[in-house]
């Protein structure tokens, strides 16, 4: 999974190009103006090159383009089941197992995990590591991404936790 950031990614549909097949950007607005038509044409890439597109936080904006589904931060994650009733692909943020075990019980399809690694990112809490990942993807109950200072040297350490893929920000930009 591939998440945007207005200053940390500014090259998104660059950086969808290199994307494989499958998998999942996570377009975060942040409130900018033209959205909407940024939205459009990522949709165009993801739809060309068989990836999905998740509009983060703003279900109104994944309808109005017709996107794969929506990511939801942890707070948000009770408004999983609603959203799957109108057919997008839902997943959440977790930054613990009682949050991840909340949103697969609203019905979410994925979570994803942070921090999972030290993290430049203002928002990441303290990493949790390759050991307490693991832990927490055997009790989640459902598929867990991990996210949060993942690298091609990081990415390695976490093939024996379990999780079904790695987000990133940074370490997919161009």
């Amino acid at each position: 999974m591939f998440f945007t950031d207005p200053q940390r990614t500014p090259d998104i549909e660059a950086a969808m190009l290199r994307l494989p097949r499958g998998s999942a950007v996570v377009y975060r607005a942040f409130g900018a103006a033209d959205a909407e038509l940024r939205a459009r044409r990522l949709l165009v890439i993801a739809r060309a090159r068989g990836l999905k597109l998740l509009i983060g936080a703003d279900a109104a904006l994944a309808l109005k383009i017709g996107a794969h589904g929506v990511h939801l931060p942890e707070r948000l994650a009770s408004q999983a089941a609603r959203l799957k009733r109108q057919g997008f692909l839902v997943t959440t943020a977790a930054h613990s197992l009682r949050a991840a075990r909340r949103a697969f019980a609203f019905g979410a399809d994925a979570v994803v995990v942070s921090a999972t690694f030290p993290s430049a990112s203002a928002s990441a809490g303290p990493p949790m590591g390759p050991v307490r990942l693991a832990i927490l993807v055997r009790a989640a109950g459902g598929p867990v991404y991990g996210l949060g200072g993942i690298s091609d040297k990081t990415a390695r350490r976490l093939l024996p936790t379990g999780v079904v893929g790695i987000a990133a920000v940074e370490a997919l930009r161009t």
